[in-house]
């Protein structure tokens, strides 16, 4: 009995230390775009910043990119999306599409569209891309492994944010011209229905895991509407309480970011005016405002980490989800403050991708 004892003794420690091995071999990063605020080289410079997610964020590296202009300049990025399954990355300017792979960390292609390019996203299985052109009419489907153009969508929106939904079925396309949030049938790349008209055009937006409900900023307005994706109606419209809304740097509308969190049991909204996140609950109904955090400067966009524990708003603060409270900022190499509008996480075991974020906040609740 105490040889049994023992040996089973000895089976529970290796057990535990090969767990706790592959635990401590696991690793979260995130990935930001820079530069991820306009074209401002002062938010981190130019490429891709690595940051250890369990490390309080700490910077890790610098990898080079592509997407210059003709006078060699780094052009804006708009867009951020990962594979981690195709071990692909994916960096959109104004201009070009990038292609890295997320292992060797090197450029696999770079491509221009028709109509430049804007914030685009992937499908769930990794295989199309939805690549808005530049505010123009269109919007590109591209083949993720080349790059080339297989289908195109024309709703003559004003093509800017586009979000694929988690079932993959659908993809939904926003445009700066339009109240209506168009949907695109993604067994045939054609645009099949609209959701709206909302009170004005349509900024950035988020959908729930079950593809029932859209949430949308608006211009003009400080807060959020929501929309049902199974009617197409507009059902509310709520606004931010206690704060005014007033001139902003950027995008031009008070309210330009909007993100569920995983468990889709809050709503953060920016508000650049009053340099807030807005944090609003969603067990009812239109949702109700819970609290507001002040960050370091104007926030245009929010999303999160993929266990929902950390916020991460375009200012560099990382906000922790339980308390709403800053925890960190991320800073490059030099100590500098780092901010985009542009990233997402990627989690790797050894050195292999096996699970990725998305640059929007979309629920994760299916």
């Amino acid at each position: 009995m105490r040889l049994i004892a023992i040996v089973w003794l000895c089976c529970f420690v290796l057990n535990m230390t090969s767990s706790n091995a592959s635990a401590a071999e696991e690793r979260r990063l995130l990935y930001v775009a820079v530069p991820g605020i306009r074209n401002y080289l002062e938010y981190g410079g130019h490429g891709l910043l690595v940051f250890d997610i369990n490390d309080g964020h700490r910077f890790v590296k610098r990898i080079p990119t592509a997407g210059f202009g003709k006078d060699g300049k780094p052009l804006n990025v708009k867009g951020i999306c990962a594979s981690a399954t195709r071990h692909r990355i994916y960096i959109s300017t104004i201009e070009t599409l990038t292609c890295l792979d997320l292992i060797t960390e090197k450029v696999l292609w770079e491509r221009t569209y028709d109509g430049g390019c804007d914030r685009m996203a992937m499908s769930p299985d990794g295989a199309v891309i939805y690549q808005p052109s530049f505010e123009k009419d269109h919007w590109h489907v591209v083949d993720a492994a080349t790059g080339e153009v297989i289908a195109k969508i024309t709703p003559k929106s004003g093509a800017h944010n586009t979000v694929f939904g988690p079932s993959g079925k659908v993809a939904y396309l926003a445009g700066l011209k339009s109240p209506h949030l168009t949907v695109s049938d993604t067994s045939r790349h054609t645009a099949a229905r609209t959701i709206g008209p909302f009170s004005a055009s349509i900024r950035p937006f988020t959908v729930n895991g079950r593809e029932t409900l859209c949430f949308v900023n608006v211009n003009e307005l400080l807060g959020f509407e929501v929309g049902d994706l199974m009617t197409g109606k507009m059902l509310h419209r709520v606004e931010v309480q206690g704060f005014q809304k007033g001139p902003v740097k950027r995008h031009g509308c008070p309210s330009h970011g909007i993100g569920l969190t995983p468990d889709e049991k809050e709503l953060w909204i920016a508000d650049a005016t009053n340099r807030r996140m807005h944090v609003f609950g969603t067990t009812a109904m239109p949702p109700m405002q819970l609290v507001s955090i002040e960050v370091r400067d104007e926030p245009g966009w929010i999303t999160f980490s993929l266990d929902g524990k950390f916020a991460y708003p375009s200012t560099g603060d990382i906000i922790e989800v339980a308390t709403h409270r800053i925890v960190a900022g991320l800073k490059d190499e030099t100590g500098a403050i780092v901010q985009s509008e542009k990233l997402l996480e990627v989690d790797f075991q050894d050195s292999e991708p096996i699970r990725n974020g998305d640059q929007f906040g979309i629920g994760r609740i299916r």
